[in-house]
């Protein structure tokens, strides 16, 4: 599926850094760009709380509204200027609420950026990728400090084990693997039982994407110890890789966020931009 829409998501508070991601990319595919400015408002004072506590409550409230009406009028002013088609919405939810906002803006979109400064903030960057990733049916794309991303990659790493969320995430990126130069499966201590890869890894997959026109190499690399997020991010560094396409593992209990080893570890420190799926 080509991406037409992408959703940004920006604190009121943080810089333009993400939407100049933001901004690029919907520019390099032509692609329009959803916005949503966000606040996390605080609960209202209850119970026995000294007197005037309220009023400071609502004194914050019109504080935060104020600036997310004035955060909306720069952006809007930003896309304008930059020449792209763009939407523009602010949320003020509680902390509770926030990643099914995420989640609702994120259904309507093709893919959500997570930029820099989103994975930099350390009160709302589990939830936003919980409400993108988990609550939507859509991939993210995350884009580390320092790393300019392109939806039009050259060289692209697929993480593959056989599994449902590598499965998924090789179909939302095939429209970008089918124009890539070389697209490397690559497998970490493959599994080669029946149930596993089978007796030849990464040759289903490989033939699946050579039906989609797509130039496939597979490399089995040995972990050697190494934890597997960092044999895969070495791997993708040593091919030139310009993006790392790769399965979201984990599930959400009632208020806590958990993920696989291998996904936690890509997420906590990415070398490199990486298209996730679930």
């Amino acid at each position: 599926m080509t991406f037409k829409r992408l959703l940004s998501i920006v604190d009121v508070r943080q810089d333009d850094e993400d939407l100049k991601t933001a901004i690029s990319l919907c520019a390099e595919i032509e692609a329009q760009l959803s916005v949503v400015v966000v606040a996390i408002a605080q609960l209202p004072p209850m119970g026995a709380y000294p007197v005037g506590t309220g009023d400071i409550w609502v004194a914050e409230r019109n504080e935060d509204l104020a600036a997310l009406g004035k955060r909306v009028e720069e952006i809007e002013a930003l896309t304008a200027k930059a020449g792209i088609s763009a939407t523009v919405n602010d949320e003020y939810p509680e902390a509770a609420r926030f990643r099914h906002v995420v989640g609702r803006y994120a259904r309507y979109s093709d893919a959500t950026i997570i930029g820099s400064d989103l994975l930099g903030n350390e009160s709302l960057k589990a939830e936003a990728i919980e409400g993108a990733l988990f609550e939507s049916g859509k991939p993210i794309l995350i884009v580390p400090r320092g790393r300019k991303p392109t939806l039009r990659p050259r060289s692209v790493v697929l993480a593959w084990d056989s599994g449902l969320e590598c499965t998924r995430a090789a179909r939302e990126a095939l429209h970008l693997m089918s124009d890539a130069r070389d697209v490397h499966v690559t497998l970490v201590d493959p599994d080669t039982s029946s149930i596993g890869n089978g007796p030849e890894p990464g040759a289903e997959i490989a033939s699946y994407l050579a039906h989609h026109g797509i130039r496939v190499a597979v490399d089995c690399l040995p972990s050697g110890g190494d934890a597997i997020a960092d044999v895969i991010k070495r791997h993708a560094t040593d091919v030139a890789a310009d993006l790392i396409v790769m399965g979201g593992y984990g599930h959400s209990r009632i208020r806590e966020w958990v993920f696989g080893s291998v996904t936690k570890s890509i997420l906590d420190d990415p070398s490199m931009p990486v298209l996730m799926a679930r």
